[in-house]
């Protein structure tokens, strides 16, 4: 009946790992801290992305929640707190080619999550099967086993970008010398 699934799966996670490495090369290519601290949500919300189509569901809504919402709030504010951004660098897209593009994104995204909702993709396991691994093991290992073991590269990956962030956080909050001259 949904011959096609896998496919339009895999086309997905290749969108979403292309979407991830373009974000993660203009975050750090941005001369606007403020700027470069959105490229990197993006790259957060597309590694969400991938681990919810890795059937890792509780990890991508961790990886939106802690460090899309919470790390990069504080990254944010420390950006402000700095007076790093200008608010003419702010914005990097200003053309209306630029707005094209994205609301074409936005309007393929919402097409994607209309055919998957009506699929009606069956799932993969049991129902019951998460319960019953949850008598067995207790509620940590369903979760930590995987992560540990499937979605360890993806994991430290995201560890390394975090790492990458903080890094370019200090980076950008030092003072640069004024030209006296």
């Amino acid at each position: 009946m949904h011959e096609n699934l896998p496919l339009f799966y895999t086309f997905n996670f290749y969108v979403f790992g292309i979407v991830a490495v373009v974000a993660a090369l203009l975050f750090v290519t941005r001369k606007s801290p403020v700027a470069a601290a959105m490229w990197l949500v993006t790259t957060m919300f597309a590694l969400a992305a991938l681990y919810i189509m890795l059937d890792a569901q509780f990890i991508g809504a961790i990886q939106v929640l802690v460090y899309a919402g919470a790390i990069m709030v504080v990254f944010l504010f420390v950006i402000m707190l700095l007076n790093l951004g200008h608010p003419a660098e702010i914005a990097d897209a200003r053309g209306r080619g630029w707005k094209l593009v994205a609301g074409a994104i936005g309007i393929a995204m919402l097409a994607q999550i209309f055919a998957i909702t009506r699929a009606h993709v069956q799932p993969r396991i049991p129902q019951d099967y998460l319960a019953r691994q949850i008598e067995y093991t207790g509620v940590i290992a369903p979760i930590a086993g995987p992560l540990f073991n499937e979605y360890l590269l993806a994991f430290e990956v995201t560890s390394v970008l975090l790492l990458a962030a903080v890094v370019g956080a200090v980076v950008l909050g030092r003072r640069r010398p004024t030209d006296a001259g």
